[in-house]
């Protein structure tokens, strides 16, 4: 009779701990493929923001310090859309 109750409690917590270790490697790839999203989006804003500041010394109708305003504002709304991806 005991043994019974013990193989029952028994299977129950291997039970339950089966599918606590199938739902934590699921939440993982999740949340990776989050940050990996918001590192592609910071690095496309750091090219986009080169571009931007290259343009703005060609063009010749800003400063230097106005070019890198530009810049900053670029990156700066990459940094912003990439946490968004992140913490969605």
């Amino acid at each position: 009779m005991i043994r019974r109750l013990y193989m029952a409690a028994l299977a129950s917590l291997a039970l339950s701990a089966g599918l606590y270790g199938v739902s934590l490697p699921a939440y993982a790839t999740d949340q990776a493929d989050q940050r990996q999203e918001s590192r592609d989006t910071k690095q496309e804003g750091r090219e986009a923001s080169r571009e931007t500041k290259e343009e703005c010394k060609e063009g010749d109708e800003k400063s230097r310090a106005d070019c890198r305003q530009d810049k900053r504002d670029t990156k700066q709304d990459t940094r912003d859309t990439a946490r968004d991806v992140k913490y969605q």
